[in-house]
């Protein structure tokens, strides 16, 4: 099955098909994750991308039921130098051609992905395609000239209704941008009786449970795009402590008067140092975002910055000056990845504590 990676720059990849036979289209993007790939694939942060994996062999240790951190994959397709057709591990149940035949999913192998992966570095993200061999190449490079990039990603992952992981401590309410269940997972792990609800979900609504604390979780696209998340974050400051992860940690910095803007290529891989700029030390993390805080305009709000990306210097965190809120850019619960930073999770718990022992005070 011989297909075609087609960018919008003009580059065209030829390689071999995996998955379902269809031509797909998307935001081209790439991770540096030596594994981890069905968590990334399951992730809803890449709803609507085609994910370029830059380490050449994928697939080598197959799919597995304990690994997903979402129910249905929102990716579009996925990228590879080579997939291994045969896994080897004692976990696994499908390799990844099964997998991706059964979910309707897509992909290319046998290109060049270090050549890809420099195009994406030098140019910033472009819109790309996969198509089959004899596909007209200019008729597709016009389209995707012509076709915008996804907008209200937020809106498909998202959970519709509200539901429960029940647990017999502190509760809290997890906004569902697009979570994975590594947060879940995360905060059930620590007790907390956990409400999910919907992006839509308003500070009124969230109030009503009554929760000891609030999470934003990741997700995909713009933050901007995310209609009333400033609105209900701006309802709940004050009210109840706030932890916010990557998009979560964006729409914070955005209630708050902050801007953001779309980074070249953006991060995403398993390997990513930041700093502490109180500690001083260093936490090798997980991350997964195109866009970022500008740090000048925070200047003016009553945010104080706390992280920062030693490859960029771009923003990783943020803490209110006045309330009990904090996020930041990567992913503490880091599904794959290193977990030097799982402890913000028990901190958020001792700030949930904290407030909670102080209004019953007064």
């Amino acid at each position: 099955m011989k297909k075609k990676l087609i960018l919008e720059s003009g580059e065209i990849f030829h390689g071999k098909g995996f998955g379902a036979n269809q031509e797909i289209e998307g935001e081209v993007v790439f991770n540096t994750g030596m594994t981890g790939y069905q968590e990334l694939i399951s992730d809803p942060s890449y709803c609507g991308q085609i994910v370029c994996m830059t380490y050449p062999l994928i697939g080598n240790y197959g799919i597995n039921r304990d690994d997903y951190e979402s129910i249905e994959p929102a990716i579009k397709g996925l990228i590879v130098k080579e997939v291994c057709d045969f896994p080897s591990n004692f976990r696994s149940q499908l390799s990844l051609d099964e997998f991706f035949k059964k979910r309707n999913l897509s992909g290319i192998s046998g290109i060049d992905t270090r050549r890809l992966t420099r195009i994406l570095r030098n140019s910033g993200v472009v819109k790309g395609k996969i198509v089959n061999e004899n596909a007209d190449e200019n008729l597709v490079i016009e389209t995707l000239k012509n076709t915008s990039f996804p907008i209200n990603q937020v809106e498909q992952v998202s959970t519709k209704t509200a539901y429960a992981s029940p647990g017999r401590g502190l509760k809290v309410v997890l906004v569902d941008y697009g979570s994975k269940l590594g947060i879940l997972r995360e905060l059930t792990q620590r007790n907390c009786d956990v409400i999910v609800v919907s992006q839509d979900t308003t500070a009124e609504e969230i109030l009503l449970i009554n929760p000891d604390g609030i999470m934003l979780s990741n997700g995909p696209g713009d933050p901007e795009d995310v209609a009333g998340a400033s609105e209900m974050i701006n309802g709940l400051l004050g009210k109840v402590p706030i932890f916010g992860i990557c998009l979560g940690h964006q729409l914070i910095g955005l209630a708050c008067g902050a801007k953001t803007f779309k980074l070249k290529f953006g991060h995403r891989g398993g390997n990513h140092p930041v700093l502490d700029l109180k500690t001083q030390k260093v936490a090798i993390t997980s991350q997964n975002h195109g866009y970022a805080v500008d740090q000048e305009s925070l200047k003016n709000t009553d945010l104080v910055e706390t992280h920062i990306a030693l490859n960029d210097k771009t923003n990783e965190g943020l803490k209110h000056k006045i309330h009990p809120c904090f996020s930041v850019q990567y992913h503490p619960e880091a599904s794959p990845g290193p977990e030097d930073a799982n402890y913000l999770f028990d901190e958020f718990i001792v700030l949930m504590e904290e407030f909670k022992s102080k209004k019953l005070s007064n």
